[in-house]
């Protein structure tokens, strides 16, 4: 199994461990998780440190006044759901082409996924996420043939993009599987799917923007 190159950072794995994530983002993460022995490792030290300072907190008095507190909430409405919890990777076993926990969304069948067509040898498939509709961010499998890639473009947010097979280059290197490529609106670049073409799990935030005169025209078009 080759290991990564390309890893989410500090800052991101952080958050995840302290379940600070969105679904879309968790997911994205989870699944590098899957294919990183090393960023594995870093969660599991970084879940470990969080324990123990938890476990240095000296606990808090109770009010008395708690109890009554309490029984008189009974009768108000339901909280709001809370933020779904980040979504774990499993232990190391041998991994498939779609890796647990990405699979349990898409399962293991692509040729049964609805994909949509953007344009000649790229085409995406949305992943339903489980949490509050109308979450920022977005989950989608984006499939691009041999020598194939959008246009140069920034972007409106962030955009995860985790590479499952084959593998692309851009401005910011080449990505193989388990390579995750992280980018914002700071960042202009263009993937182009490698000679085995490309299948990649794409999370993002916000809208791409296409630069040059192209993105002139392409722009009012674009809804991903």
């Amino acid at each position: 199994m080759t290991v990564p190159t390309h890893h989410p950072g500090d800052t991101l794995l952080i958050d995840y461990a302290g379940g600070a994530l969105d679904e879309a983002v968790s997911l994205a993460v989870a699944t590098h998780l899957a294919l990183c022995p090393c960023c594995r490792l870093n969660v599991a030290e970084m879940e470990a440190v969080g324990g123990a300072l938890l476990e240095e907190i000296e606990p808090e008095a109770v009010d008395p006044a708690s109890l009554e507190a309490v029984l008189a909430r009974l009768d108000e409405h339901p909280p709001l759901p809370r933020a779904a919890a980040p979504v774990r990777p499993p232990k190391p076993i041998p991994v498939p082409l779609i890796p647990e926990p990405l699979r349990r969304y898409v399962g293991d069948d692509l040729s049964r996924l609805p994909w949509t067509r953007l344009m000649r040898g790229m085409d995406c498939c949305d992943i339903p996420l489980s949490g509050p509709p109308g979450g920022r961010s977005k989950a989608r499998l984006m499939r691009l043939g041999p020598g194939v890639g959008p246009p140069h473009h920034t972007h409106r947010g962030v955009e995860l993009t985790l590479v499952l097979d084959g593998g692309f280059t851009d401005d910011l290197g080449q990505f193989g599987r388990g390579d995750l490529s992280v980018a914002d609106g700071s960042i202009r670049h263009r993937p182009v799917a490698d000679e085995e073409g490309c299948l990649c799990l794409a999370v993002t935030d916000g809208l791409l923007r296409f630069t040059g005169a192209l993105g002139l025209i392409l722009n009012p078009f674009v809804k991903f």
